[in-house]
């Protein structure tokens, strides 16, 4: 099997210079052209996380009218692709052979490669894996500049609020490294209105927030943008937890009308110790060995509340192999209320966190007769260890 053609910093530069819309085409020209390869196509993963889009290639009829081809994620090949980010191969009908590669970048699902070759050896099996890669790099970096990535996700109807949270929300649904692999999700994704998350990384510090907007639709969803910005900003200008919290509450009582529930945390690369700020948020479960635990925190006032208020830090200690699970409301509000997610947290415990989130955001779903009235939405932060790999014990509650 040869291996002429491009290789994959040629390809990188290739896609660097085609327009952002005809990158993902470089990549299955550079395939078709060193292995033969046949059908390459593209699929992402919806915005609702059910059903996998092909993305058109470019100059086609359907890529310029948005028409899509989309096939049901549960039960498929591509399901079981994306669930172990490993390679699949099978016989095709024309007695060569099928491959479908994860296109992930960081831990982040992008979608799957998909293309049939005459024949598949280490070699060719190994390009298709690192072309696969080089995708994610490239679909990262291109959709920023076109819509073609998200109108190609979208399998329903957005609604203006749920168009105003997605933008709140980090690019990447999920980060890995070192130290940690952090998920975060949400549902329902096409109506959602309150419910945010998000996370920044830096040399010494893993930052997280999960807020929750009073009320519902466009309104509140106003309120968590100004929320997560006010965070966002007290954090990028270096800030404490304690400041950003309290930046967060003055910006509502300033600009907004509401208040917002939200829980800040700050995690310490080296030794694990995470700091955190309650501000009427439900608490936080660990998982620790196979034993599930509220951590039952004290629980401060939610941001915008019309009355004094006082922020206060609190600490607690991730040691290697925990799991912290962070809600909002939703996932136990009304019929929410009877999923368990203790035990849903306890048998999901050998599971990616991605696999936690889907797990516990459909369970609420499902509880909820796939009419959810109220956003609901999950973090989980798997904790490796610090780069010292020395252990360190709590230092309590501070007052702030």
């Amino acid at each position: 099997m040869g291996g002429e053609g491009l290789g994959l910093d040629e390809v990188l530069r290739a896609a660097e210079d085609a327009a952002p819309v005809e990158s993902v085409d470089v990549v299955a020209r550079n395939l078709e052209k060193r292995f033969s390869a046949s059908e390459v196509s593209f699929w992402l993963v919806d915005v609702v996380g059910q059903e996998a889009v092909r993305l058109p290639r470019a100059g086609t009829a359907a890529q310029t009218r948005g028409e899509t081809e989309r096939v049901r994620l549960a039960g498929s090949v591509y399901d079981r692709v994306l669930r172990s980010q490993r390679l699949h191969q099978e016989a095709d009908e024309e007695g060569g052979c099928r491959l479908v590669a994860p296109v992930t970048n960081r831990g982040d699902c992008v979608g799957v490669l998909d293309l049939a070759v005459p024949e598949a050896d280490d070699t060719v099996r190994d390009a298709v894996a690192q072309a696969a890669h080089a995708l994610a790099y490239i679909v990262v970096t291109d959709r920023r500049f076109t819509d073609l990535y998200h109108w190609g996700r979208r399998t329903t109807t957005m609604s203006l609020a749920a168009e105003i949270q997605h933008q709140l929300l980090p690019t990447a649904s999920c980060c890995e490294a070192a130290q940690f692999t952090l998920v975060g999700g949400l549902v329902p994704a096409d109506e959602i209105g309150g419910d945010t998350y998000d996370y920044a990384l830096d040399q010494d510090a893993l930052y997280l927030s999960i807020t929750d907007a009073m009320g519902h639709d466009t309104a509140s969803a106003l309120l968590a943008t100004l929320t997560v910005n006010a965070l966002r900003g007290a954090r990028r200008a270096g800030l404490s937890l304690v400041e950003q919290a309290r930046s967060a509450h003055e910006a509502i009582i300033r600009h907004g009308r509401g208040m917002t529930t939200g829980q800040l945390l700050r995690v310490q690369l080296e030794t694990g110790i995470c700091e955190l700020v309650n501000a009427g948020h439900p608490w936080p479960l660990r998982l620790r060995g196979d034993s599930v635990e509220e951590l039952t925190l004290r629980v401060d006032m939610p941001f915008g509340v019309p009355v004094p208020v006082a922020y206060q830090v609190q600490r607690l200690h991730l040691e290697s192999g925990d799991r912290l699970v962070l809600i909002t409301d939703g996932m136990r509000e009304r019929a929410a209320a009877t999923v368990d997610v203790p035990a849903l947290i306890h048998a999901t415990r050998d599971e990616h966190p991605r696999e936690v989130v889907r797990a516990l955001t459909s369970a609420v779903h499902e509880a909820c007769g796939g009419s959810l009235p109220d956003d609901a939405t999950t973090m989980v932060l798997d904790w490796h260890g610090g780069r010292t790999g020395q252990r360190q014990t709590s230092g309590g509650s501070n007052n702030t």
